[in-house]
């Protein structure tokens, strides 16, 4: 009897909800996976036989030993953090494919790594992910909403998001008190081009801790630290400056970026 630990936050999948997360996958003969958080093996077990290889990540000790002894030739288990592991060592030279039943406390800093990887030509081909359902929403969010920001910016930089499923609580032992949706991050290149794409991520992250101020306000901060008028950068991207930062597009976040970076540089 595995006991799932509150402080990595482990919900494990009921098997009729695993089976639904792996059509929803579509695994092909040749694909290569890497899962995150294994678990007691409910997705690992039925990716595996669909799959050419598959490499599992548990933080869990106990939990990988109990899984270890029922897994097929094809499937890799490796013991440790994610967040801390070598995404390049561990996907190689060839293309991967993700999926995983993410801890919800960590959900966005694991999708911020996989972008991250991608952005450094780690070849990584797509995302299937169970996710709390306030950050799936997060991440399809568009301008203007309430919940775009930083995540949405990140991620949708980088990759279409896609929603496959929607879970209840009950989907999951124990049940957690949220709700749950699977979404496809699919990875292709960025949707605008930008001059610095770090120096874009350190703005956007600058903007949004002040989301309710006006564009111009927002931005003062960030163009103060680089001796620069942010009025002037507004202009130059035709941004009006009494908008605020969650209206903002992905290519006028681009325009005030490069802004930037042509001035800094």
């Amino acid at each position: 009897m595995i006991r799932t630990r509150k402080r990595f936050g482990q919900h494990l999948l009921e098997a009729a909800w695993a089976d639904k997360l792996v059509s929803a996958i579509d695994p092909q003969a040749g694909d290569r996976f890497i899962e995150i958080g294994p678990g007691t093996g409910a997705l690992t077990l039925r990716l595996a036989p669909r799959a050419a290889h598959l490499t599992a990540v548990e933080i869990d000790r106990d939990m990988a030993a109990g899984l270890r002894p029922d897994l097929p030739g094809n499937v890799a288990l490796v013991e440790g953090d994610f967040l801390e592991s070598d995404l390049a060592a561990l996907v190689g030279d060839l293309p991967v494919r993700v999926a995983g039943n993410l801890p919800y406390n960590v959900s966005s800093p694991i999708l911020f790594k996989l972008t991250s990887a991608y952005r450094e030509g780690i070849p990584l081909r797509d995302a299937t992910v169970m996710l709390q359902r306030e950050v799936a929403e997060r991440l399809e969010a568009a301008p203007g909403s309430r919940d775009y920001g930083v995540l949405s910016i990140s991620i949708g930089l980088y990759a279409d998001v896609t929603r496959l499923l929607s879970l209840p609580p009950g989907a999951f032992r124990p049940p957690p008190k949220v709700h749950s949706a699977v979404v496809r991050l699919a990875f292709r290149p960025p949707a605008v081009s930008i001059a610095d794409e770090r120096l874009f991520e350190r703005m956007v992250r600058s903007l949004f801790t002040q989301r309710r101020k006006t564009i111009a306000n927002a931005l003062a901060p960030f163009a103060t630290s680089r001796r620069l008028e942010p009025r002037a950068a507004l202009r130059e991207a035709g941004v009006d400056p009494r908008r605020r930062a969650e209206t903002l597009r992905l290519a006028e976040l681009a325009r005030l970026a490069d802004y930037f970076t042509e001035r800094t540089a």
